[in-house]
């Protein structure tokens, strides 16, 4: 067994053995999602980095975005 699981996957199948689909444990389900929005903020993050943008103060940023001058620094 995968340690990733607490249990064992279970499957459904067609008459034939065909896999259609699987049952999982919730702890299991919630697991998987926290891995995979992980995974979204690691793919966030690299494709931010390739831009290759300059960075500014998150107070500008905030000051650009609610339509206010920033203050000279």
């Amino acid at each position: 067994m995968n340690p990733f699981y607490k249990n064992a996957p279970q499957f459904i199948t067609d008459k034939k053995g065909k896999k259609l689909s699987v049952v999982i444990s919730i702890a299991d389900y919630n697991k998987i999602l926290k891995e995979l929005e992980e995974l979204q903020d690691i793919l966030m993050y690299d494709s931010v980095k390739m831009k290759k943008e300059k960075s500014q103060p998150f107070t500008k940023y905030l000051q650009k975005r609610n339509g206010m001058h920033p203050r000279s620094e």
